[in-house]
């Protein structure tokens, strides 16, 4: 758990990212370059990344958030600065799987994770003492 002014919160998600056309172009050096861009950006947003993985196709991120931060808007940030920049660092091995300015798709997986399972949730919940009046 974590507190902010008002607020206290545990709020972790999973990112997935995939490719355009789920062309497999990561290779392993930019991956390690994927990593340290999400990082530096993450702190830039005060987002803890917790996590770090990918395969050839598509990369896994952990992210610990607060709760004034909009994820769509951090995610397309993210997006957009680790495209621009893995284009342009990566630009002659990307040309055999791209002849535009891409790199991820339009769509992104964000799952929340971690705390306690629903139906634990549901049953405390259905277990507060309510007031007869």
């Amino acid at each position: 758990m974590k507190s902010h002014y008002h607020c206290v919160y545990k709020l972790k998600y999973h990112l997935v990212l995939v490719t355009r056309y789920r062309r497999k172009c990561f290779t392993s050096q930019m991956l390690d370059r994927l990593e340290v861009i999400c990082r530096e950006l993450c702190g830039k947003w005060e987002v803890d990344l917790r996590q770090f993985s990918g395969e050839a196709d598509h990369i896994h991120l952990m992210l610990d958030m607060h709760p004034n931060i909009m994820p769509s808007k951090f995610i397309n940030n993210l997006k957009t600065v680790t495209s621009r920049l893995v284009r342009k660092e990566f630009s002659q091995h990307l040309k055999a799987y791209y002849w535009k300015p891409v790199l991820w798709t339009r769509a992104y997986c964000l799952i929340t994770a971690g705390g306690a399972p629903l139906e634990v949730l549901k049953a405390y919940i259905q277990k507060q003492e309510r007031p007869e009046k």
